[in-house]
């Protein structure tokens, strides 16, 4: 009886199961020894927030309309324009320190004429901008 007729024949088989659990292993070991580090590009400092309100006296108010017209310090302005706006910005900032400027706009008011206001602010010195928002009815904040 020649039972090993065959053998010469056979390749010899490699199993899979060990090694892919092997590299498991080493996978999760990576995953849970690597430091995972947060960079950025900008450094930003973020404002603080607080609930005191700020005093009226100091502060400038340009209400900005729905329809893009302005007013200053409940005014109305006939300036439209960011060359115009910062002119008088410039003229109702002389001779207060630092002084603050606070944006009312509509809702529905566009971007474009806020920021016109911005760029108004930054052409006339001011480097201090606040916003006013309403609180809504049932909101969680």
């Amino acid at each position: 009886m020649n039972f090993r007729r065959h053998l010469g024949n056979d390749e010899p088989d490699i199993n899979l199961i060990p090694l892919i659990d092997v590299l498991l292993v080493i996978l999760i070991f990576l995953a849970a020894s690597t430091s995972f580090s947060r960079f950025s590009q900008l450094s930003v400092r973020l404002p603080d927030a607080s609930a005191q309100a700020s005093e009226q006296g100091s502060n400038l108010t340009v209400t900005v309309a729905a329809d893009g017209r302005y007013a200053l310090n409940g005014r109305a302005l006939p300036a439209s324009e960011a060359a115009q706006l910062a002119e008088a910005l410039r003229k109702a900032a002389a001779g207060r320190d630092d002084p603050t400027l606070v944006i009312d706009a509509d809702a529905s008011a566009t971007h474009q004429a806020v920021v016109r206001a911005m760029e108004a602010a930054g052409r006339a010195g001011i480097s201090r901008i606040g916003f006013t928002t309403q609180a809504t009815a049932g909101s969680a904040r």
